[in-house]
């Protein structure tokens, strides 16, 4: 089965995923073994894709709730952490100095 976004084939979720976002995964998540120099120039490319598009964090940040929401519903299903309990400090008896 071969799904089509556009003129594109999408055989893989790298591939959606890549489509949807119009660069290469290994912009934002870097590759193995890369080097400093290559890190440098990877996160300027990405700086400046960002520059031009602003609004592209926030389409990636919804396509990731939804495909999250739809695949594994159970992490977006949050719950308020525990509060520490107070600490008491022991009241002392005297006189200040």
């Amino acid at each position: 089965m071969r799904d089509y976004i556009g003129p594109h084939t999408a055989l893989t979720t790298d591939d959606f995923l890549e489509l949807a976002l119009g660069t290469p995964l290994e912009l934002w998540l870097g590759t193995d073994g890369e080097t400093e120099q290559d890190r440098a120039a990877r996160e300027a490319a990405a700086r400046d894709i960002l520059a031009d598009d602003p609004a592209l964090f926030d389409r990636t940040t919804a396509l990731a709730v939804e495909t999250i929401g739809q695949t594994m519903p159970e992490l977006l299903r949050l719950t308020p952490a525990p509060r520490p309990a107070p600490v008491r400090r022991p009241r002392r008896k005297g006189v200040a100095a």
